[in-house]
């Protein structure tokens, strides 16, 4: 993660720079101490810079860079850097992204920490106050005079690059006037929602934990939905299917039941035409023996 915070004095860009490479494992770099710390090693560009500084003159951006070009270099630079105090001109922003460019690197964000100058102030004059009430001494650089001048030159020489950045989308822009926890949060939040930061599994457990279990409930109400749709249409659907089967029972049970009258019916006649047909044998039988009887007994009658 390679990381510039913009802000005026006072904002809490130290805090905040201290927690992201508490946090990250990332390194701070500002210029003040790498151009120290580069005329204390005696580094080519070291030995420039101490000579423009003995003589009074200001460190030109093309020093400043090639000691932030060395430094980048270093080992525990590899995993990211926070630049504070550079950029702090346009001219300067254009000679950083140069020597990413060449470096193939790739500037991540630039966090704005956006805050109330007129809250500044009084929160100074408050402090001074305070100082000077347990009798101690109130710090030169710590007094609204100081602080006013700062944010002059801060609105008239770094503010362009609020512009610069917001072309280039590259700026993120959060309130700082909210609380070091809340600022800290939220700036953490906008990096991992860029890609820059990857939450860390011991951080935030919890919150991962209620997102997980959001979604798969979310998941859950969506299959459910269509399934049970599917489910009642299926169920509509079988219903309609066995209707006719049902009623095409019916119908064959009903002709079954005629079937059966029918062969009643044609049994009942053809029964009572045999019971007439052995009557009428029985009849005639009748009869013969009759008349057999009666002759027999004419012989008898005749004889006597």
């Amino acid at each position: 993660m390679r990381l510039i915070l913009l802000g005026p004095p006072g904002s809490g860009k130290g805090t905040q720079a201290q927690r992201l490479v508490h946090r990250h494992g990332i390194v701070q770099l500002s210029t003040g101490e790498m151009l120290r710390a580069a005329v204390a090693a005696g580094t080519p560009i070291g030995l420039q810079a101490k000579e423009i500084m003995a003589n009074g003159g200001l460190v030109p951006d093309s020093v400043v860079v090639g000691i932030i070009a060395d430094r980048i270099d270093e080992p525990d630079a590899k995993k990211g850097f926070i630049l504070d105090g550079f950029p702090r001109t346009v001219p300067q922003a254009e000679a950083l992204d140069e020597l990413l460019r060449k470096k193939h690197l790739k500037l991540d964000a630039v966090v704005e920490l956006r805050v109330n100058e007129s809250a500044l102030l009084a929160r100074v004059e408050k402090r001074a106050e305070e100082t000077r009430a347990r009798g101690e001494e109130v710090r030169l650089d710590d007094t609204p005079e100081v602080l006013t001048k700062r944010l002059a030159q801060y609105r008239s020489m770094t503010e362009p690059l609020i512009h610069y950045y917001s072309e280039r989308r590259k700026l993120l822009t959060v309130d700082g006037m909210m609380t070091i926890e809340h600022v800290t949060r939220e700036i953490n939040r906008i990096l991992t929602a860029l890609g820059a930061l990857e939450p860390k599994e011991h951080e935030e457990p919890k919150a991962a934990s209620r997102a997980a279990k959001k979604a798969s409930k979310a998941a859950k109400k969506t299959t459910r939905k269509p399934a049970k749709k599917a489910a009642k249409k299926a169920a509509e659907s079988a219903k309609k299917a066995t209707r006719p089967a049902g009623k095409a029972t019916k119908t064959a049970s009903r002709a079954k039941g005629a079937g059966k009258g029918a062969k009643k019916a044609a049994k009942q006649p053809a029964k009572k035409a045999a019971k007439k047909a052995a009557g009428a044998a029985n009849a005639r039988k009748g009869a013969k023996v009759a008349k057999k009887a009666t002759k027999k007994l004419t012989k008898k009658r005749a004889k006597r």
